[in-house]
């Protein structure tokens, strides 16, 4: 039970705020108080509130407190005065604040270097639904859906709860994404639009690091972002990179053998990938969705869109290794060709290097059915193999794993692969 509960508003003023956190103080019974004029009044007035109460443990939440942190306002040194210099020496409170922007959050409450520095007791970063998570969603809200439709839809909305939410049980998969994204009022139409608004104060440079990791499938590096973002080089553009990593939009990785301050920058988000791909020049056609069945661009966006679930779901692709409780290190390798020295020139998306010395050399492929390996795939694999033993000098033992959501059909060539993990594999 709450003592007392608010939440900041909108777009409003510090005047508004003020006003909407008495009417807060109200409803949770302070009675006969003059209106606060600032914030060091307001929190001045909840310990009154505080004081009244007989409940043993007194939880006070704030949900959208940077929203309430308007203009030149005195938020942050009232809120810390009052944890800080009054709150925090009682052992009955318990103060839970929240926000949606996540910058705002993580510059003024997390690395906060006044008053807060040193007291947050715990912190709960919310990140998106597995796909499990999803799967027990759809489920408690009366949608059936397989395994393979359940990971298209992942792949087209992420792990987000609110997207899934406007999900219709009596609704096909294809009908429901050209309803979410493609019908003349579909509620997600603007979605990418207010998204990073939301999430941040000054969108704008995240927006432009974003826009660029959408251009290159493999990444980007620290210089290359710099130069194609035109942001400045210094502890804002790192900060910005940080945040965008705490909420999901992109993966922070290194490529084999690099040190880790060479890092590569991808984005992961797969809400993100799915807008840049149909969604920023959005159709006219409100049954795109249904209508692009077994075309080259669905097609190919099928490719880089499961790739990327992969990507967001490696504990679970350990677990299906029987790996769990090894310490592993993720990375990805590439080389340019070579002829003279025998070396093809090769790309791998994914290597999970173990401290057992193993290495499992992954190949992520999306298919409808069981995946064939073919000769020249089979071929594509050993040249993989043989350029990556060659460069790195590697003696850990290279196990070929092909990642596919129904797993491999049983033909002479697949007898070269060591290991399998099919899409059950990421609901389990």
């Amino acid at each position: 039970m709450f003592v007392f509960q608010h939440t900041g508003y909108a777009n409003t003023g510090t005047k508004g705020q003020l006003f909407a956190f008495a009417a807060s103080l109200k409803e949770y019974g302070l009675q006969d108080f003059d209106s606060p004029s600032n914030w060091l009044e307001a929190f001045e007035l909840l310990k009154d509130l505080i004081r009244k109460s007989r409940n043993d443990r007194k939880v006070v939440f704030i949900d959208e407190l940077s929203w309430m942190d308007s203009g030149r306002s005195d938020l942050m040194p009232a809120l810390e005065g009052f944890w800080n210099g009054w709150a925090s020496a009682r052992k009955d409170i318990v103060l839970i604040v929240c926000g949606s922007a996540t910058s705002w959050m993580l510059s003024k409450v997390v690395h906060n270097k006044g008053g807060l520095y040193n007291r947050l007791t715990a912190q709960i970063n919310l990140m998106p639904f597995t796909l499990a998570e999803c799967a027990e969603y759809a489920a408690s809200r009366g949608i059936v859906m397989n395994h393979h439709q359940l990971l298209e839809c992942y792949m087209a909305m992420g792990g987000v709860p609110y997207y899934w939410s406007f999900l219709r049980k009596e609704l096909s998969l294809s009908q429901n994404i050209d309803r979410i994204f493609f019908a003349h009022d579909a509620p997600l139409k603007d979605e990418f639009r207010y998204l990073f608004r939301s999430l941040f104060k000054r969108p704008e440079g995240y927006v432009a690091i974003i826009e660029a990791l959408g251009t290159r499938k493999a990444g980007m590096g620290r210089t290359e972002l710099l130069k194609a973002t035109g942001l400045t080089n210094s502890g804002g553009f790192t900060a910005k990179l940080e945040e965008l990593e705490q909420c999901g939009f992109i993966r922070k990785y290194r490529e084999y053998g690099k040190e880790r301050k060479n890092a590569v920058y991808q984005l992961i988000d797969s809400f993100t990938l799915f807008h840049y791909k149909f969604l920023e020049k959005r159709p006219a056609d409100e049954h795109y969705w249904s209508n692009q069945e077994n075309t080259p661009a669905r097609n190919a966006w099928c490719g880089i869109a499961f790739e990327r679930v992969c990507l967001q779901h490696i504990g679970e692709m350990k677990k299906a290794l029987g790996i769990s409780g090894v310490l592993t290190d993720v990375s990805t390798w590439r080389c340019a060709a070579d002829p003279e020295q025998g070396i093809s020139g090769s790309q791998i998306d994914l290597l999970i290097d173990r401290r057992d010395q193993v290495i499992n050399l992954c190949e992520m492929k999306y298919s409808t059915q069981e995946y064939s390996v073919t000769k020249e795939v089979d071929a594509n694999v050993r040249h993989k193999v043989n350029d990556f033993r060659s460069v790195t000098g590697t003696k850990s033992t290279i196990h070929v794993t092909f990642v596919t959501p129904y797993g491999l059909a049983h033909n002479s060539y697949a007898g070269n692969v060591q290991s399998e993990i099919t899409a059950d594999d990421f609901f389990a």
